[in-house]
């Protein structure tokens, strides 16, 4: 009886982590419908922001700034919390493999976001900051500022960054985005009106300016996605082990009822030997003889 007791006990300890990892993976749920709001708004903002670099630099194309030989500044998008799988070192193996295909010019300097990453990034001589990630969306701008306050410190170390952020995508895959120098792709773009836009100053400056709306837009939207794509694999890698335990829940339940029917059988033949042994201790009574009429 004392197995089958342990055995209750510990399917009651996994139903209570059942509802924990339930109730988690309910969490990370609605936290993706909220972000799948955000994300479509950044979405739009970034495009119209490249929608107007296309028109300006298709006109003035020496506007634009020259990326220099600086040493090449990563940022990278980890995880905050846990239950997320190989998020992180999928995020790390895939920086390994780009720079060995794709050797960068300088030594490489990385900026982690994530206490998870971070936590691999510990003994790593490369990393220049190390800043605390977001769990819920809202929480998404106070890491951005303290980001943009790293980025500042590290300009004023070279005047023009070699940016590019490293991320897993909402698709599943990693990205590799460059940042800084932006725009660098318009360069070949043909004008697609017959007159340039009107400015009310030098390309270059309307270009600075519109630089930094382009910095804050995407790193946004680049946190965004990350934060979504953390959800739903932890929502993925929840589900599975949620999936576990009712399974060896189930398996439990099962060798409780057989222990159960052999404690019942066990007593019955308990029951029945007490009885037999009862039928032969009883003083069996005379026979009577018949009277005489």
């Amino acid at each position: 009886m004392s197995r089958r007791r342990n055995l209750e006990r510990h399917r009651e300890n996994l139903a209570e982590i059942r509802d924990i990892m339930n109730s988690m993976k309910t969490l990370a749920y609605m936290e993706t419908r909220k972000l799948a709001r955000f994300l479509d708004s950044q979405h739009a903002v970034v495009r119209n922001i490249e929608e107007v670099a296309a028109d300006l630099i298709s006109f003035y194309p020496q506007s634009t700034a020259t990326a220099k030989a600086a040493s090449p500044v990563y940022i990278l998008i980890g995880t905050q919390r846990g239950f997320c799988g190989d998020f992180n070192h999928s995020l790390l193996h895939h920086l390994e493999a780009s720079m060995q295909q794709h050797p960068p010019g300088g030594a490489p300097v990385l900026i982690g976001i994530g206490h998870r990453l971070c936590s691999l990034l510990e003994n790593d001589a490369r990393v220049a900051a190390t800043i605390e990630n977001a769990s819920v969306a809202e929480e998404v701008t106070s890491v951005l500022g303290r980001l943009v306050n790293e980025l500042s410190a590290l300009q004023e170390q070279n005047r023009m960054l070699n940016l590019y952020g490293l991320y897993h995508g909402v698709e599943g895959g990693i990205v590799m985005q460059k940042i800084l120098p932006p725009f660098q792709q318009y360069l070949q773009k043909q004008p697609l009106f017959p007159y340039p836009p009107a400015l009310n100053e030098t390309p270059q400056q309307f270009l600075v300016k519109l630089t930094d709306h382009y910095l804050f837009a995407v790193l946004h939207e680049m946190l965004y996605t990350s934060l979504m794509a953390e959800n739903h694999q932890r929502m993925t890698h929840l589900d599975g082990a949620v999936k576990h335990l009712d399974d060896e829940s189930t398996e439990l339940a099962r060798r409780c009822n057989a222990m159960r029917q052999e404690e019942i059988i066990e007593e019955i033949e308990v029951i029945l030997l007490s009885a037999a042994n009862l039928d032969q201790d009883r003083p069996r009574r005379p026979e009577q003889k018949p009277g005489r009429v």
